[in-house]
């Protein structure tokens, strides 16, 4: 078994599966269901699902769309979009759920991950921090649902979700997403030595090296969109991911 987690992050619009560019220009990549079986087949080690529209609609999770996924996964699901209460976090977990991942009901008030960790643990609960360069102000965390960044220090935020009960962190750098450029080594090195709870690095994961550079930099897991959807330099559709030999190759020691 793998000591480091790979995980794949399936983006959701309008019930298909997309990839953005720096959270930019969707492109559909096809069918979440077609893409949950071949992952199935593949033997990956969890699934992250994150609605990229709920949360800027102000709507809640598809509950029934969701309810395949997690019928059709035989790996742990994080889902994340939408979610701003412990009932609708209770109606996910009663779905097959895993875990839920909160970005947008956070920003506004961390309380909401204290309330999930309380009644259904830390392990339960995920905060997603986005976080994006800024000319003369260096790196700034991004609300993915109003795309605008946030005049305060992402490492502040990052604190305040764990001291609220977040028992991971997802750390996107968004000036990477989709771009398959490499992955930011010095912010996955400041990020994990800055919080005691698991980091999750995604953005610019490109090739099995990226992957290393990650958990060498001191990521717990690494997660990829494009890496897994994309092949070749024309970014034609096809879904892969790594051979359990190939990543239990890339890894460094506990």
């Amino acid at each position: 078994m793998l000591k480091h987690r790979v995980i794949p992050c399936l983006l959701l619009q309008n019930q298909g599966l997309v990839k953005t560019m720096r959270f930019r220009k969707p492109v559909y990549v096809g069918d979440p269901i077609n893409a949950i079986r071949i992952f199935n087949d593949k033997e990956v080690d969890e699934l992250m699902v994150l609605d990229i529209d709920a949360s800027r609609a102000g709507r809640q999770p598809d509950y029934a769309l969701i309810e395949q996924f997690a019928g059709e996964c035989f790996m742990p699901l994080c889902y994340g979009g939408g979610v701003q209460t412990v009932e609708q976090a209770r109606q996910l977990f009663a779905l097959g759920v895993e875990k839920v991942c909160l970005q947008t009901a956070a920003l506004r008030d961390m309380k909401v991950i204290r309330e999930i960790a309380d009644r259904f643990g830390s392990q339960s609960v995920l905060f997603s921090l986005d976080v994006k360069k800024e000319f003369f102000k260096g790196l700034r965390p991004y609300s993915a649902a109003s795309a605008t960044t946030i005049n305060r220090p992402w490492q502040t935020l990052l604190r305040e979700a764990v001291d609220a009960g977040a028992g991971e962190i997802l750390l996107n750098a968004v000036d990477h997403d989709g771009m398959m450029d490499g992955v930011d080594e010095a912010l996955i090195r400041e990020a994990s030595q800055s919080i005691p709870v698991p980091l999750i690095a995604v953005g610019g994961v490109g090739s099995l090296e990226d992957i290393r550079k990650a958990l060498v930099a001191g990521a717990s897991a690494v997660s990829a969109g494009a890496f897994f959807v994309f092949y070749g330099p024309h970014r034609a559709v096809l879904i892969t991911y790594p051979r359990p030999s190939d990543l239990e190759a890339l890894m460094p020691a506990p």
